[in-house]
C-alpha cells in the first residue's frame, strides 16, 4: 500500500465513512425505505389535494419528510442528491406511472373520477402507511 493510500485510507477510517462509500452508493431512487416513504407521502397528498372530503394529517406528513431526509443522510446521500431526486421530471414521471399500477392493483384508474378518492377511503379503512397520513371530513 503507496504512502497516499495508507493516508486515505486513514482518514477515512477516521470520518467514519467506508472506503470507496460513494462508489458503492446506489441512486437513492432503488432504496426502498427512501422511495417507498416518498412513494407514500406523494399519494396521500395526491389524494388530499383532489378529494373534497378526505384531509391529509400534515404534521404527521412533515415529520415522515424529516424522518426520510434524515435516513437518505444518514445513508450518505446529500441534501443535493435528495434535492435532485424530488425534482426530477423523471423521477415524477415513473413515480406517476407507479401510482396508475398500484391504483390498479385495487381495480381503480387513476383518470377515472372518483378513484383517487375510492383508493383515499380504502387506505384510511385499512390503516396502511398512505391511509395514516389522510383522515375522512
Amino acid at each position: 500500500m503507496s504512502y497516499l493510500s495508507a493516508v486515505l485510507f486513514t482518514v477515512t477510517l477516521l470520518l467514519g465513512l467506508p472506503a470507496g462509500a460513494d462508489a458503492a452508493k446506489p441512486p437513492l431512487r432503488e432504496v426502498p425505505e427512501i422511495a417507498d416513504g416518498i412513494f407514500t407521502i406523494v399519494v396521500a397528498n395526491e389524494i388530499r389535494r383532489k378529494c373534497d372530503d378526505i384531509g391529509g394529517r400534515l404534521i404527521k406528513g412533515i415529520a415522515q419528510i424529516h424522518r426520510l431526509k434524515g435516513r437518505a443522510n444518514d445513508l450518505g446521500y446529500s441534501d443535493d442528491e435528495i434535492r435532485a431526486l424530488l425534482d426530477s421530471k423523471a423521477e415524477k414521471a415513473l413515480m406517476v406511472a407507479r401510482g396508475k399500477s398500484y391504483m390498479a392493483g385495487f381495480g381503480l384508474d387513476y383518470d377515472k373520477p372518483g378513484d383517487l378518492c375510492r383508493l383515499g377511503r380504502l387506505e384510511i379503512e385499512n390503516n396502511s402507511a398512505i391511509g395514516a397520513l389522510l383522515r375522512a371530513k
